[in-house]
């Protein structure tokens, strides 16, 4: 890396998402926002308007050749992931790409092989991973303070009234499964490693995309309950349940600020307030893998999104979801 005090970023993708992530880069003393890429050149304007960047393109290419630019975030339609992050590696660059890392375990390990070749930082962008809260719980659960894990609950379901094209269009990896499901398997998959077996069922929307998922995992000594809906809201909880007691983690989970642990009929509360909305903590993890010439976090490996991709897949096909 460039020997300079701040590690410059560049976002293509410019969503929703993409502009919370502005937001909280705002917050990073050494970060900065320094171009950004939309294939709409009015989309480009305004973000970066809004966001005081002074350079914009109106394409991901044109943005990739930027020699000032050290990371790009990626925020992307999921279809665009697998493309646009193996380009972004070859012109030199770090990448940090939104989940779902993408449509299939074959590109993701494209991805992956990509930063090895390339000898760049790569990290799916799990910022769940990241905040502290939940950094906090998984340690707890390692350390055995509520005995060994025995049942996990996790969902991540809204009602969505307007269902847009991405979320229902299969060319872009619409519904329930890639663009939220990710997240309850993920924290099963942080507290209790690969399922040994997997059961699913879904309900569709007229395009094929699964518009509520349902899976239980069953692991040697536990189970874990989850589901993900575009249909109808949950309470967006999470469960983590021990011999010795259990930790409730409070709502919204992915992004919480606070969790209990029972024991004993005894509850304890905890509260770890996020910097910003919470993406801070994912991009201050790039800044520190990069700073120390690592092409991962370890956190958050290269093998961590290897076998969530795989985990996601074996949901995929079970329930019948084919891209095109």
């Amino acid at each position: 890396m460039k020997n300079r005090n701040k590690i410059r970023w560049g976002i293509i993708g410019l969503g929703n998402i993409a502009n919370q992530f502005a937001d909280d880069l705002k917050l990073i003393e050494d970060a900065e926002l320094i171009a950004v890429a939309s294939r709409d050149i009015d989309k480009a304007t305004e973000f970066a308007k809004k966001h005081n960047c002074n350079t914009f393109y109106d394409s991901y290419d044109a943005l990739f050749l930027d020699d000032r630019v050290d990371i790009i975030y990626i925020a992307t339609p999921h279809n665009s992931h697998t493309e646009l992050s193996v380009k972004a590696m070859k012109s030199g660059k770090h990448v940090l790409c939104e989940k779902p890392l993408s449509l299939s375990y074959n590109d993701a390990v494209k991805m992956i092989e990509a930063s090895k070749k390339y000898n760049k930082f790569f990290m799916e962008a799990f910022w769940t991973r990241f905040i502290p809260s939940i950094r906090e719980v998984l340690s707890k659960v390692k350390n055995g303070e509520i005995g060994e894990i025995k049942y996990l609950k996790a969902d991540f379901a809204y009602y969505n009234s307007e269902l847009g094209i991405r979320l229902t269009d299969k060319k872009l990896g619409g519904g329930a499964l890639y663009d939220i499901g990710v997240y309850p398997l993920f924290l099963s998959y942080i507290m209790l490693g690969i399922p040994e077996e997997i059961i699913t069922k879904s309900t569709y929307h007229t395009t094929g995309v699964d518009l509520q998922t349902t899976m239980i995992l069953q692991y040697k000594l536990a189970q874990s309950v989850l589901h993900a809906g575009l249909v109808s809201a949950s309470d967006m909880k999470a469960t983590i349940s021990g011999t010795k007691g259990r930790i409730d983690i409070d709502s919204p989970w992915f992004m919480t600020e606070a969790y209990s642990i029972i024991e004993n009929e005894q509850e304890e509360k905890f509260r770890i307030p996020n910097i910003g909305k919470g993406y801070t903590h994912e991009a201050v993890e790039c800044h520190t893998c990069i700073r120390n010439e690592q092409i991962e976090s370890k956190l958050w490996s290269h093998q961590n999104s290897l076998d969530l991709s795989h985990i996601v897949e074996k949901v995929k096909n079970q329930i019948g979801l084919e891209f095109d």
